[in-house]
């Protein structure tokens, strides 16, 4: 029986020869007939001089097949040698994930503002001015009006009770959080509240700001004094400037001191300060506390329904034009946004708004009825998919809040078109990434507080390390947060050469705080998988809070701050020689991104430089940045320009690099356009590049246009060309040994997709049944050419034991199922198999177990069939 014949163990056959290969005049796939009639050996009583004729050409014919196992070879692992694999699938995980921080459609920031401090959509004016230090509130009360407007409109972040407790308990109370999170109007909050019922009682300085720059030590003297003893129980606001060189954080004595002195006058304080180092020290003693922001659902509510309720004529108004300021809370100096003076809603209303059911006071029937529409209305339109992916944000600071809230009711009362109700809400992380960068190092050049002294730059590292923090997470966002932190201390140090390069700049140590770097990012933290060594492993990986703050960071740096290009190019060179790929493949499509910003100055800078680079870790990354560029209408002309003139008159390192482009769909004008590049490529210089260019031949693979590949594929085995045969040879081969989630862009989800770990050749059989003949017979083909048969049937083997897993479990049955069949269809063919099966069931190291071996010849060999061979064997 054809079927009990596998699992005899006669001596293992010759290999097989040409002669037994189909007629070389009708090769199936094209092969070609005079390479199967030059490597057939001489017939039988040939002369000794035609033997030795005979022996050379056998020595010829192992060269042939030495060269081209050389140029199956990985071409990305050149630098390591050749018997260390790259880790390509996790190149192209990573490369995917970086493409998805940065495709939301935010690559060309369109939120037209020629001067960012104040913002103007329809008949919406909003001030965002970034530039005005805490600096300027000097010394003063806070107006009693703008407490009545805190009492009844500030949102309670969670865990506000316990900080007035906190407060109540010792008078001083040290309140922690990002800047724009409104942790000074929880701050004024929390003195109003306190000092209500106190002994201040109706006085009109019963809340007072104290001036920065005089810091704890002062602000206690002052409260000793109490303005020659008539203020008490006062509550004092102090945001001092801890970021500026050379300020000093009070210490724990200072603060004791300070609490000592409230206590005596009956007074409460509350120290502002920015989560960060320098307020770490302070945040964990007694009188530390963490400020959480408002919630985002209540302050856009609040908001929102303010708005309509001014369209609809409530008496008691409670906000005029809306002067969102680059505040704590996004405001005036308290950090909310202006309002009227005169009044405003009680607190429970302001708590409930978002119900959306509240009539407002002094409107009759018909309005309470059209405010009750458009209360329902907003909220269906706050959660359309398109205005949120628009606003790209998770949640929203108090003046990010009053700006998306003034939208809405823009667009809902007809004063704001739809479009400029997208502009509006994309241009929410465009002011956020200008807020971050706007005159950072401006500090480096004011003299220490107090004196007239020249200025310090010592500080340089601890000021860039926030916004380099940012930079490395709009760059690697995805990765690990241990790489981003690495690679933003990288950038630290180049940006702080940049400012002073006379000087070497320090370089903490013990400074880093996780929890300060995810808040003053916007940050959140999760957990994920990350590839090391080719193996996957759980690890804790950094995103930022909001799809467009990636692309609005890279916007704005390239946009707006044309010296840090320079260290930010330097940055990235670096970036693009770490041997992981979450760094490398992340960095090399944001390369991509920012040079479609300004091209001229990313090719010179990055493109070109590392597409030229000895080590093909460089000229990858320069490939991907092309094609990342290339991913964009208005440079796609531009880029494949570039790669079709390197690919024809480019150093060696630029083909090769061309190809890498090449390889991913876009850097020609069609699939045939970039297939006769890559062969331009592969055949030139006695196939010096050979095997690059069957990488990429096998990368196309994966795309829609399959079958046109494979179409060339056959025509180049029949080529006359020897090149172009070696070509077709090797992307066979290579298709068989190359897993699909090493080339394939896809996410999981996708039939490809969902195979990541199969051979791509058994995938393609196994979701494209109609390329399965064609897939045959072109592996057909390499199975019977001299040169290539050897690596073929070592290809064969690879793709017989991965019918099922160590486990018995299946794994690609189906694709063998659908490929055996068709490559065995003849005798001979089946013959050869069977041979293959007995030699790995005699395999020392890895053997087969008969009942797998079994089960393969079965899928090979269809039933019927077996049956008339039973049939025959038996007579």
């Amino acid at each position: 029986m054809a079927d009990e014949a596998v699992a005899e163990h006669p001596a293992e056959p010759a290999a097989p020869k040409a002669k037994d290969a189909r007629a070389p005049e009708a090769p199936r796939g094209g092969a070609r007939g005079d390479d199967n009639a030059k490597d057939a050996p001489d017939a039988p009583g040939s002369s000794d001089a035609a033997d030795a004729e005979a022996a050379e050409r056998e020595k010829e014919r192992e060269r042939a097949a030495d060269r081209f196992k050389d140029r199956t070879r990985d071409p990305l692992a050149e630098e390591q040698g050749e018997e260390e694999p790259t880790d390509a699938a996790a190149a192209t995980r990573a490369r995917r994930s970086g493409q998805k921080l940065l495709a939301s459609g935010r690559d060309l920031i369109g939120f037209d503002r020629s001067d960012v401090g104040r913002l103007h959509i329809g008949d919406i004016n909003i001030g965002l001015d970034a530039r005005r230090s805490g600096l300027s509130m000097r010394d003063g009360p806070v107006p009693e009006e703008e407490l009545l407007r805190i009492r009844r409109t500030h949102i309670e972040p969670e865990g506000y009770v316990r900080l007035r407790r906190a407060l109540e308990a010792r008078r001083l109370l040290v309140l922690g959080g990002a800047p724009g999170t409104g942790r000074a109007s929880t701050a004024l909050a929390l003195l109003e509240e306190v000092t209500r019922d106190g002994e201040s009682g109706q006085n009109a300085e019963r809340v007072r700001r104290a001036d920065p720059e005089r810091g704890v030590r002062e602000l206690a003297a002052q409260v000793v004094a109490g303005e020659g003893g008539r203020l008490r129980g006062t509550g004092y606001l102090l945001e001092p400037a801890l970021d500026r060189p050379g300020t000093l954080p009070p210490d724990g004595m200072d603060l004791d001191q300070l609490a000592s002195a409230l206590a005596e006058r009956g007074s409460y304080a509350v120290v502002v300060v920015s989560v960060g180092s320098a307020a770490n020290p302070l945040l964990a003693g007694r009188y530390g506390a963490i400020c959480p922001p408002a919630p985002t659902r209540e302050l856009v509510a609040v908001r929102l329904r303010k708005r309509l309720e001014e369209e609809h004529g409530d008496p008691v108004r409670v906000g005029g034009g809306g002067s969102a300021r680059d505040g704590d809370g996004g405001g005036g100096p308290d950090g909310h946004a202006d309002r009227d003076r005169d009044g405003g809603r009680d607190e429970g209303r302001a708590r409930g708004a978002d119900q959306g059911g509240d009539r407002p006071r002094g409107g009759g029937p018909d309005e309470a009825g059209s405010l009750s529409r458009l209360l329902e209305r907003a909220a269906e339109l706050r959660e359309d998919p398109e205005v949120t992916e628009a606003v790209g944000l998770d949640d929203l600071r108090p003046a990010e809040a009053e700006l998306f809230a003034s939208l809405l009711a823009g667009h809902l009362l007809g004063s704001v078109g739809r479009e400029e109700l997208l502009s509006g809400c994309r241009g929410l992380a465009a002011v956020q990434a200008y807020e971050w960068f706007a005159g950072v190092d401006r500090a480096l050049a004011a003299p220490p507080p107090g004196d007239g002294r020249a200025p310090v730059r010592s500080g340089t590292a601890a000021l860039f390390h926030p916004v380099a923090f940012r930079i490395a997470l709009a760059v690697l966002g995805g990765a690990s947060h241990s790489a981003v932190s690495a690679a933003a201390h990288l950038l630290t140090w180049e940006l702080s050469v940049q400012s002073d390069p006379d000087s070497t700049p320090a370089r903490p140590l013990f400074c880093d705080d996780p929890e300060s770097d995810l808040a003053l990012s916007r940050a959140r933290p999760a957990d994920g998988p990350v590839d090391v060594a080719g193996a996957e492993v759980t690890g804790r990986l950094i995103f930022y809070r909001g799809a467009a703050l990636p692309a609005a960071v890279l916007a704005e740096l390239w946009d707006r701050h044309f010296p840090v290009r320079a260290p930010v190019v330097r940055w990235l060179r670096l970036l693009a020689d770490d041997p992981r790929p979450q760094v490398s493949m992340r960095a090399a499509v944001a390369a991509g991104e920012l040079s479609v910003r300004d091209f001229e100055h990313g090719y010179a800078e990055l493109v070109r430089p590392l597409a030229e680079a000895p080590t093909p870790r460089r000229r990858v990354f320069a490939a991907t940045a092309l094609d990342q560029a290339a991913g964009h209408a208005s440079h796609r002309r531009a880029v494949r320009k570039v790669v079709e003139d390197w690919s024809r008159h480019g150093t060696p390192a630029l083909r090769w690099t061309a190809a890498m482009a090449l390889g991913y769909g876009r850097s020609a004008d069609s699939m045939d356009d970039t297939l006769d590049a890559l062969a331009r490529i592969g055949v030139r210089d006695d196939g010096e590049q050979l095997a690059v260019a069957s990488l990429n031949v096998v990368r196309l693979l994966t795309l829609p246009e399959c079958a046109t590949v494979l179409r060339r594929l056959a025509d180049w085995t029949g080529h006359r060309g020897e090149e172009y045969q070696d070509l077709a040879l090797v992307s066979i081969v290579r298709l068989a040994l190359t897993d699909v989630d090493e080339v394939l862009d896809d996410e999981p989800g996708t039939p490809l997709g969902d195979r990541g770990d199969w051979p791509l050749l058994l995938a393609l059989a196994a979701t494209r049944p109609e390329l399965t003949g064609k897939l045959a017979d072109l592996f057909w083909t390499a199975l019977n050419t001299a040169r290539s048969r050897d690596v073929a049937f070592d290809a064969l083997e690879t793709l017989l034991r991965s019918a099922s897993r160590k486990d018995g479990r299946a794994w690609t049955r189906e694709g063998l199922a659908a490929l055996l069949p068709a490559l065995t269809a003849e005798e001979h063919d089946q013959r050869r198999l069977k041979w293959l099966l007995r030699r790995m069931m005699r395999d020392q190291d890895r053997p087969l177990t008969e009942e797998r071996a079994r089960a393969l010849w079965r899928l090979a060999v269809p039933a019927r069939q077996r049956r008339s061979d039973e049939e025959e064997s038996h007579g």
